[in-house]
């Protein structure tokens, strides 16, 4: 999965660029491309300016001192925003822009209706949850930040400053929707006052906050302008930030929790079914309904189940599923004792992944990555791994985020399938090519669709196959158990969001599909119930990719290329699935009518 702050930027960059070659001379340009290129350019700027630890995660360290306004004034300027730039939008004739901008045109316009669509549901109401908020803003950013200059550490200290502010915008937030009786489920809050406590310290510099900032600096900065900033950082922790984080608990744990709701579906909260089917159609890019998800969810768990039972029988277990789910759950060959081994291990996959990767890709990324542990102050509630990204302009490689909390929750069995999704050829290799494509519009390099970032995900773990991996029947039936689990978040997202059903019903339905532990099927459906609608993402977009495969495949025959049919997937950047779908057709027919002898 995508970390929850790579997920909050790419819907905060949605329908915000600019073309790289916008400006460039020797490019002739319509005067509609152009008005439409101009909008698309200060739109990207506004973007980068109003949303500053964005621009900082893509390379853009301008806005480095500041942060996002998070008031409920800036939350309708913003949307004030959107509502203009769709009438700006809608006075430039379509019909005018060159072919390239009508596809950038196109995606801009959906994305602002679907934005002004969801305006009439107050999501803003409830940012806070398990997975993340205000009390791991400042932590998450310290990996993303650069660390080379004095005006680098006086940046991030300028940030620390306005964590007080952010918390008072955030409370107002809460006690309004608390007000209103929208709050996430009581349930997914149980350990959100623990969260908030691991980033109070009595001693500043042991937080996170500190450390990954302070503790090891430049050698080159000198001695005086080392000890003035650590000085000023442990100054401002005390002050303002620690203190602010101490209040922000008091209020959660004695006044917000006691009162969050009792129910779990999002269809429980006024207007919520419409609130429901309108996320089901943005993360899933499709027009399918919850019932028709939820009864495709059925029939690819029992599919599943059938190539399950074939591993079983070829690794001699004797007794049913359920058993052998036990057995791969408790058995001690499966799990490691040491995190350190843990990490090792998936750091070892990754590199007999890279070798392989040529072999179905004519394009790698220049952007590298690396595998590292998942922070201590979040691993508890956190799910198994997730990707942040790198940025080439920053001088950032992207990471995969193993969790290693509890080994005995962390099977071996799991892993190669893990890696092929969070890293390579899955999240890492996919956004990196994308951001790396320059001759696109920056908010579709930086931006991106759930249905098809997630999708390559999950289609990704099927590649382990021709990559090399899954030798070991066990590794094969975790490359089965992860498709399982994407099967059955499409049964249990539904269940709980649209037919009532409760997190007993989705914990149970998960245990008897799956062998992943119950600690994480815990977390897994505590992640669904405050995230209604974005884990359908993941197998609606693997199917239409595999569909799409079998299509190139059937239709091409021996002139199939693998290599060229995943350049052609992952080469215009992250695309809305009806829209992919048209791009690989299209590609299609041209190589049936290409002369033989051009053809690979």
């Amino acid at each position: 999965m995508l970390s929850i702050r790579h997920i909050l930027i790419l819907l905060l960059a949605l329908g915000l660029g600019v073309p790289a070659n916008a400006h460039d001379p020797k490019v002739t340009m319509s005067t509609e491309d152009k008005k439409f290129n101009d909008l698309l350019d200060a739109d990207w700027e506004w973007t980068m300016k109003e949303y500053p630890t964005f621009a900082t995660a893509i390379g853009d360290f301008r806005y480095n001192d500041k942060v996002a306004e998070e008031t409920f004034e800036a939350i309708e300027r913003r949307r004030k925003r959107s509502r203009d730039q769709e009438k700006t939008l809608k006075a430039i004739r379509r019909e005018k822009l060159s072919a390239a901008n009508q596809l950038n045109y196109d995606l801009l316009r959906r994305d602002l209706a679907e934005e002004i669509e969801g305006q009439r549901f107050p999501s803003e109401l409830t940012p806070l949850n398990q997975m993340g908020g205000v009390y791991s803003d400042m932590a998450e950013l310290t990996s993303q930040i650069p660390k080379n200059t004095v005006k680098d550490f006086e940046d991030y200290i300028a940030r620390l400053e306005m964590v007080p502010s952010a918390v008072d915008a955030h409370i107002a937030r809460l006690r309004k929707g608390e007000g209103k009786g929208i709050t996430p489920p009581s349930v997914t809050l149980a350990n959100v006052g623990a969260l908030i406590s691991n980033q109070v310290f009595e001693d500043p510099t042991r937080s996170a906050i500190y450390e990954d900032v302070f503790k090891e600096m430049p050698a080159a900065m000198t001695a005086a302008d080392q000890e003035r900033l650590r000085t000023r950082a442990k100054k401002v922790l005390e002050e303002k930030v620690i203190p602010a984080y101490r209040r922000f608990h008091k209020f959660t744990v004695d006044d917000y929790v006691p009162k969050a709701r009792k129910s779990i579906g999002l269809s429980a909260l006024p207007d919520g079914a419409a609130w429901y089917a309108h996320r089901v159609k943005t993360y899933t890019t499709t027009d399918l309904t919850p019932d028709q998800i939820h009864n495709l969810g059925l029939s690819e768990v029992s599919r599943i189940r059938g190539e399950m039972e074939k591993i079983r029988r070829q690794t001699k277990f004797e007794g049913n599923l359920q058993s052998f789910f036990e057995f791969l759950r408790t058995d001690p060959q499966f799990f490691f004792t040491n995190k350190e081994d843990l990490l090792k291990e998936y750091r070892d996959i990754s590199k007999r992944i890279d070798p392989e990767l040529t072999k179905l890709f004519g394009r790698l990324p220049q952007v590298p990555y690396g595998v590292i542990a998942v922070p201590a102050y979040s691993e508890k509630t956190q799910t198994t791994a997730y990707y942040n990204s790198g940025s080439l302009e920053g001088g950032r490689p992207g990471y995969f985020y193993a969790n290693t909390y509890d080994l005995k929750m962390r099977p071996k069995w799991e892993m190669e399938a893990l890696t092929l999704h969070e890293a390579v050829p899955g999240h890492h290799l996919q956004i990196a090519l994308a951001q790396e494509l320059g001759e696109l519009p920056k908010f579709r390099r930086y931006g991106g669709y759930t249905a098809f970032v997630e999708g390559w995900g999950l289609y990704a773990e099927s590649l382990g196959a021709e990559l090399g991996m899954f030798k070991d029947p066990y590794s094969k039936f975790g490359q089965l158990t992860y498709e399982m689990w994407r099967a059955v978040r499409l049964v249990v997202d539904t269940g709980m969001h649209s037919k009532g059903w409760t997190r007993d019903q989705a914990i149970n339905f998960f245990k008897e599909n799956t062998s992943k532990t119950q600690h994480d099927i815990e977390v897994e459906v505590d992640r669904y119930i405050v995230w209604p609608g974005q884990a359908l993402a993941y197998k609606i977009g693997e199917l239409k990719i595999k569909e799409l495969r079998a299509f190139a495949t059937k239709e091409l025959g021996t002139r199939f290329n693998i290599r060229k049919f995943h350049d052609v997937v992952l080469g215009a950047g992250a695309l809305p699935l009806s829209i992919l779908e048209s791009r690989v057709k299209e590609w299609v027919a041209k190589e049936k009518a290409a002369p033989t002898a051009a053809k690979s």
